[in-house]
């Protein structure tokens, strides 16, 4: 896929307002880079499973990594609608394969939230300038959204901590240099209580990686298992207070949790722009279908819905960059526009009738591409009972 073949999303009906020039200047960079960098090579992506190491360099160079982070540690300093920009752009370019935003976005901000300055001064220039990649381990093979349940270990000798077990869907993991990963450091009996975050370097003995596994869709993204026989890990790098962990974990995932209704907002304007496109250029019975009232109506329901959810996505990073995000706001957020991203990819891939279930077309590999953000980052049934508790 060429630049050219990229459209850009029609303007909402309601004019976004929370962006300045600085903003829109940062987004013009972010929108260079993954059309010239990253859309042109989807299928060698999906082809090996991952990116070229050396794009995390080319990103860094351009201050597309760890951009909120001080200055002193590598990063600009800058507010976090920046990273929202990078996932908008990264979704209107069709891109399902780069792990930036989980880098940049949740990696870098659990060493800088809860990491002392020794940690932050050792990770964070590294992780800005791409010379570190970062990835971050809770999922175990036998445990999805009970973070609870995890069964890797930590175990205290001397200085150091041995750690032993495994995880699994793990983003940027094949890639990566570095890994925050939950353990349990206690009596597995006291559940949350007993959970630590320990950073660890990927080159230490005993620390392997499997194979980029292979997913329904995504194909080009980093994704694998990590693997831990006896690791030994300096006590040095426990991020915070031991058994403090779940806390900390609960403390990022309300952004997480919405970095994934951005992306899913994104990448539903992505699409429609194309389905768009497609019916005007598409001819039935000697018309365009986009002459045809059911296709008229369709597409009038879609944008209505796409905007609504832009209104609300948009809404959200306002009271996120004023550290008023409420989890419940956030669980909202994940799950509506999740759900919604997947009924406007299906309803797209039918108005492209047969050409809609091909690969080359980007509705095919959308329908693929984000089905998954109805289940990471705790699964929309997760943010239902999250919302449900506040009732």
């Amino acid at each position: 896929m060429s630049a050219a073949n990229l459209l850009r999303p029609l303007p909402p009906m309601a004019p976004r307002t929370i962006y300045n020039e600085e903003h829109e200047a940062f987004r013009d960079t972010a929108r260079r880079f993954f059309e010239t960098e990253i859309a042109p090579y989807h299928e060698k992506w999906a082809e090996q499973q991952h990116l070229d190491r050396n794009l995390w360099n080319k990103a860094g160079e351009l201050g597309l990594l760890c951009a909120t982070m001080p200055e002193q540690y590598g990063g600009s300093g800058v507010d976090r609608l920046y990273s929202a920009i990078l996932m908008e752009e990264q979704a209107y370019a069709l891109d399902s394969a780069s792990g930036f935003a989980l880098h940049s976005d949740i990696v870098a901000n659990y060493i800088f939230n809860f990491g002392n300055e020794d940690q932050k001064a050792t990770w964070l220039p590294k992780m800005a300038t791409g010379e570190v990649v970062g990835a971050i381990a809770m999922t175990e093979p036998g445990t999805g959204s009970d973070l609870q349940g995890i069964r890797t270990t930590a175990v205290a000798d001397g200085d150091d901590y041995i750690v032993n077990g495994s995880k699994i869907f793990i983003t940027n993991g094949y890639l990566c240099d570095m890994a925050v990963v939950a353990v349990k450091t206690g009596n597995s009996e006291k559940g949350a209580q007993n959970i630590s975050l320990l950073i660890m370097d990927a080159k230490a003995a005993g620390f392997t990686k499997g194979k980029p596994l292979k997913k329904v869709g995504m194909h080009g993204q980093d994704t694998c298992e990590l693997f831990f026989d006896n690791v030994r890990v300096p006590k040095a790098n426990l991020l915070g207070m031991e058994g403090m962990g779940f806390i900390m974990l609960m403390k990022e995932l309300a952004w997480e949790r919405l970095m994934v209704g951005l992306m899913s907002q994104a990448a539903a304007e992505a699409v429609f722009a194309h389905t768009v496109q497609y019916t005007k250029d598409r001819k039935a019975f000697g018309k365009p279908i986009s002459a045809f009232q059911n296709t008229r109506f369709k597409l009038a329901e879609l944008r209505t819905k796409i905007d609504i959810g832009r209104t609300y996505a948009d809404r959200c990073m306002e009271l996120q960059v004023q550290n008023a995000l409420s989890v419940e706001a956030a669980a909202a957020a994940k799950y509506w526009l999740s759900d919604m991203v997947n009924q406007i990819v299906d309803e797209c891939v039918q108005l492209h009738g047969g050409y809609g279930f091909m690969m080359e077309y980007p509705v095919a590999r959308a329908y693929v591409d984000n089905r998954a953000h109805r289940i990471y980052a705790g699964t929309n049934e997760i943010m239902k009972e999250l919302i449900a508790r506040t009732l």
